[in-house]
């Protein structure tokens, strides 16, 4: 009579333990996807031309080409490139990639403009160009600055912080610039060439969506997410909006004949 009873006490254990379990691998599992598109309804305002032959070097490895800074990147349907997209509020945290963000230097252009790395992973900072370079990043977490003198330079920078936007410019050569978003959780992505992004594996129920855009500054929704579906949220500027937070503008002296430049670092709304 015992025996049995125990065998069923044992049973019931187990049965609750093997639900508890699965509950809590459901939960686990219970993500959903968040996609969506950045737009400019407004007049796209156009990029000015870099004046490369403000360094010999620069103008001759873009010789024949016109290039332009990448302030708004728009395509003909209005979508909206390089704005970084991230969630706000508590999220899971995972570790960061052990393959490290890599930021290009070539033909005095940083490539890519906008791009998310995480806190506790590697931004490897390279140069592809045959002249100095320096690099600056503008971060309270994450600040840095040293020079690249050769094509196959290389150095990588371990980021301790959250931050978004950390800028990364080049003090010798002021159109250069780049914006990391850094950030303590997997849950970001940059804008394509269209303007959609996608963010996957997203914890479901209410999450804050924010934007970022360089020129037009942040914008926020709420979208629910639920587990194993696809919710869409879509972002647009009018054109009009002004970053929420001073930005540091650039200002190209040149100085006389010599080809070289100073920074000059100007807050401004």
């Amino acid at each position: 009579m015992a025996r049995p009873l125990l065998l069923t006490v044992f049973c019931l254990v187990i049965g609750a333990m093997s639900a508890q379990f699965g509950a809590s691998l459901s939960a686990q599992n219970a993500t959903g996807t968040i996609v969506g598109h950045v737009k400019l309804t407004g007049p796209n305002p156009g990029n000015p031309i870099i004046r490369m032959g403000m360094d010999p070097m620069c103008a001759k490895l873009n010789a024949g080409k016109r290039i332009l800074h990448e302030y708004v990147v728009v395509n003909e349907s209005g979508g909206l490139a390089n704005a970084f997209v991230d969630l706000t509020g508590s999220l899971p945290n995972s570790a960061a990639p052990s393959s490290p963000v890599v930021l290009d230097q070539k033909n005095c252009i940083y490539t890519p403009r906008v791009v998310g790395a995480r806190v506790g992973g590697t931004l490897r900072i390279v140069s592809d160009d045959p002249l100095t370079h320096n690099v600056h990043g503008v971060s309270p977490k994450n600040p840095f600055n040293f020079s690249e003198q050769k094509a196959g330079a290389s150095r990588d920078i371990t980021l301790k912080g959250p931050d978004v936007m950390m800028r990364i410019v080049c003090d010798i050569h002021s159109w250069m610039v780049s914006y990391v978003g850094v950030e303590s959780h997997p849950f970001y992505a940059v804008s394509a060439a269209d303007g959609s992004f996608k963010i996957a594996n997203v914890p479901a129920g209410k999450q804050t969506v924010r934007i970022w855009h360089e020129r037009f500054g942040q914008l926020t929704k709420t979208v629910n997410v639920t587990a194993g579906g696809t919710a869409t949220v879509d972002f647009a500027y009018t054109g009009k909006e002004k970053p929420s937070t001073a930005r540091v503008q650039d200002v190209a002296i040149p100085l006389g004949n010599a080809v070289a430049e100073m920074r000059l670092s100007v807050l401004s709304q």
